[in-house]
């Protein structure tokens, strides 16, 4: 059954890094402009970029895309998500996915994923990505999230650390990949339904989500189920330095071609 979804991109200006990160250009457009077709391709009925700054509002608009001014004090493009909700008037019912203003490289079949796993589900308002580590030096690199899941899909914890731990093969900082169990690189995309995006908003941080600096723990503390889609291989990665940005101009550049 197909589901309707919804996509909201935060987009905000402030960047140590890269000042200005949405605006930057890559193959002749502005990031923010690639995000938001990568979100037209997915086939969503609603795309609304959600920001704090004039300029990326004014840049937005002359698009020809809708754009919502949001409250500058947010914490997270999750509280960012659900204020824009709240204007929007949308129904508890509807699912939104949260699609990163960096991600410009994202396969437009990853946000339908996620946002069709959760509408065929009735257990969790909120659905993750995750794909398979090909690599064992992945499950000891702590910028690599690992999730494990249970017997239904739902994740069981997510973690920098190296879980499961395979006590028979694995040393402090090296190990094998092994067969009787994949291990699972969490992709950091999320759909919810509007009325868990409040039921989030509601509560404080958790010892855990500050201790892995990892925000999906707070769910898990509050012990709500999180459902997780197995896609193929995880996505090339966002833009947050030059290099990165040089890196994803090349792969636009030679997808034109």
């Amino acid at each position: 059954m197909k589901i309707p979804f919804k996509v909201v991109i935060p987009a905000r200006y402030g960047s140590t890094r890269l000042p200005g990160k949405p605006l930057l250009t890559i193959a002749g457009k502005p990031m923010i402009a690639h995000v938001c077709q990568r979100a037209m391709e997915a086939e969503a009925e609603e795309v609304v970029v959600a920001t704090d700054d004039q300029l990326i509002f004014d840049s937005v608009a002359a698009l020809g895309m809708k754009v919502v001014m949001t409250d500058v004090n947010h914490q997270s493009g999750t509280e960012r998500i659900n204020e824009v909700a709240s204007l929007m008037g949308w129904d508890d019912a509807d699912i939104v996915v949260n699609l990163q203003g960096d991600e410009p490289l994202i396969p437009s079949a990853y946000i339908k994923d996620v946002a069709q796993a959760l509408g065929n589900q009735s257990q969790a308002g909120i659905a993750t990505l995750a794909a398979e580590i090909q690599e064992s030096a992945e499950i000891f690199n702590t910028n690599a999230v690992k999730v494990v899941l249970n017997k239904a899909g739902y994740a069981l914890y997510f973690s920098r650390a190296a879980i499961p731990w395979n006590r028979n093969n694995f040393t402090a900082d090296t190990g094998t990949l092994s067969d009787a169990m994949p291990y699972l690189r969490h992709i950091g995309m999320y759909a919810y339904t509007v009325k868990f995006l409040k039921d989030y908003c509601s509560w404080q941080p958790s010892v855990l989500e500050t201790i892995e600096s990892l925000e999906q723990l707070r769910i898990l503390w509050q012990g709500e189920a999180i459902l997780v889609k197995t896609v193929a291989t995880a996505p090339e990665a966002g833009v947050d330095t030059q290099a990165d940005l040089e890196r994803v101009e090349r792969v636009v550049l030679e997808s034109m071609r």
